[in-house]
Formats: C-alpha cells, structure tokens, sequence
C-alpha cells in the first residue's frame, strides 16, 4: 500500500490522521531498526514457529523475481552510464532479484496446512534469504524428526546448488515452473491461446502429472516437435530443460509418498505485486539499502493468504 493510499485509508477509518509524508517515513525507520538486531529479532520469529499436529511433510523451496531496483524504469539510461563508465550492462538493466522462498507444511496427502513465506531484497546470490531459511528448517527438524522433507526449486540460478546443502531428501523440480515451460514450447509451435495449444498442453500436463514415466513422455513429445520444427529455439531450449532435470521430475511417485511437488504458494506473485506497488511511487536510483529497507518493511501489508504467514526480512 502506498503512503498516499494510507493516507486515504486512515481517513476513512477515523481515529487517527498521519500524514503522507509520516507514513512514507514508518517503513524506513522500521527497517532500519530491524536491520540494526536483525539475527536477533529472527531468533524470536524462529522460536515461535508452531509445527501443526498433522503435518506429515515439509516443503522447502526458493526462488526470486526480477524488479526495477537500479533504473529499470530507464533501461537506456542505466546501460549509456555504464558505457560512460567503461563498463558492459548484462541482463536486464535496471533490474535486481529479490528473494522469495516458502517453508510449507503438508498432510499426508501432500496437501497445504500452512506456511511460512519469506521475502528478501536484493542481495548476492540470495545469501541472506538462505541463511535465515535454513536455520528455521533446522530449527524445525530439531523440534520434529520424523517430519519428512521435500525441496522444490526452479532450475534457475544456483538454487539447485543451495538445496544440495540443505538435508539429503528428494529434489523437485517445481512443477508449476515446469509446466510453465512445456507451455511456452507448445504456444511456440502452435499459436499462444489456440484450441490446439491449450488441448496438447492439458494432455501432456495431465501425463507428467500422473504417469510414473510423465517426464519420458513429454520429452519424446518434445523431441518430436523439435524434429518438426527445428527452426524454433524455444522448442530446443524446452527439450534441453526437460531432459536435463528429468530426474526430478518423478511426480507421480512423490505425489503417492505424500509430498508436495509445486510451492504453489503464491510468493513470486506477492513478490510481484508488491514490486508493482512499489514501482508506481520509488525513485528508481535510490540506494539498494533503502530499497531493501523499504521493500521489506511494506511487503506484509499485500494480504498473506490464509494459513500462510508472511515473513520479510532486511
């Protein structure tokens, strides 16, 4: 919520007046604040996570989005001052990752209880967002050993590599990201919102879903398509994707074992909607540390879905 919205909100609401100006103030100095004990202050957070009775699993996962923290607003801009300075503008200019990433816990049938989601401003390599996600998962594994654990990433980045870290349990490829990607070979050859698309990409879904050899068939289907339309890159990269992470693609197996195969969570699309926010009212060249500051200071006001707490850290 922005302070100007805030500023409307309290109007309504009666009893109390702050100004616009005093509410764009709050966050920085609370996010000052907790950046000063921030070890501290989760320490706290992490003692009063509650385990629900019937929890069964537990999901781990990380991710992250891009957002216009640096000039993204003004990409041109970004890249001629990095010419000027001798240096070369990589990726989309402008723009930095903020961390997002879910603590879930699940019934034997792998469904949702609750969850703990956790969003971070950008940082290297998402170090912080790491850390503090795997201290509460040890802290949980303490307290419950005879949870079972799951972790689901994207193939982006090296979160494959921080999930290594973590307890040896199985490696899911979320499944909501990869399906993301079969559709987007598909629309490729067929047409973005066609009959067509939408039917071979329900089957093909529906097959990685529930079939124990899911991911074998998609691949050949795949692999056809690319036989056909060799020109098509994004079919090629699709395939590339999909044979590279097969092993972490045994949905139906894993879903008959009680574990959850997609965060599903919502924490990229609370992440975005805040950057969005955000967005229509920051300075795009103001300091990483009070974007940070800002962002995670605000983020928990975009309305943490039910059973889901909303967690934001400095």
């Amino acid at each position: 919520m922005t302070p100007q919205k805030a500023e409307h909100l309290f109007e309504r609401v009666g009893n109390m007046e702050p100004s616009k100006s005093s509410l764009d103030r709050l966050p920085k100095a609370l996010g000052e604040r907790w950046e000063s004990e921030r070890e501290t202050y989760e320490q706290v957070l992490r003692e009063a996570i509650v385990v629900p009775e019937d929890t069964h699993s537990i999901a781990v996962s990380i991710d992250g989005v891009l957002a216009p923290v640096d000039g993204g607003a003004s990409p041109t801009a970004v890249r001629a001052d990095a010419a000027a300075e001798g240096r070369m503008s990589k990726g989309p200019a402008g723009y930095r990752e903020l961390g997002c990433a879910t603590l879930a816990f699940c019934d034997a049938k792998g469904d949702l209880i609750s969850a703990i989601r956790f969003g971070r401003g950008p940082e290297p390599k998402k170090l912080g967002l790491k850390e503090t996600l795997r201290k509460d998962l040890a802290h949980v594994l303490a307290q419950h050993p005879h949870v079972r654990l799951a972790k689901i990433t994207d193939a982006g980045g090296d979160n494959w590599e921080y999930t290594a870290t973590l307890p040896a349990r199985p490696e899911i490829l979320d499944f909501f990201h990869a399906t993301e990607h079969l559709a987007a070979a598909i629309a490729a050859v067929h047409g973005d919102g066609t009959i067509t698309t939408r039917h071979k990409f329900e089957l093909l879904r529906e097959r990685l879903l529930t079939e124990d050899d899911g991911a074998h068939a998609v691949i050949s289907a795949l692999a056809h398509l690319k036989r056909k339309h060799s020109r098509l890159t994004k079919v090629a990269k699709v395939l590339a994707y999909f044979r590279k992470n097969k092993h972490r693609m045994r949905y139906a197996e894993w879903k008959r074992e009680g574990f959850m195969i997609g965060s599903g969570l919502g924490s990229e699309r609370t992440i975005r909607r805040s950057v969005g926010a955000r967005r229509r009212y920051l300075p795009m060249r103001r300091s990483r540390a009070r974007q940070r500051r800002r962002y995670h200071a605000e983020a928990a006001q975009e309305g943490p879905a039910t059973s889901v707490t909303m967690r934001t850290t400095p």
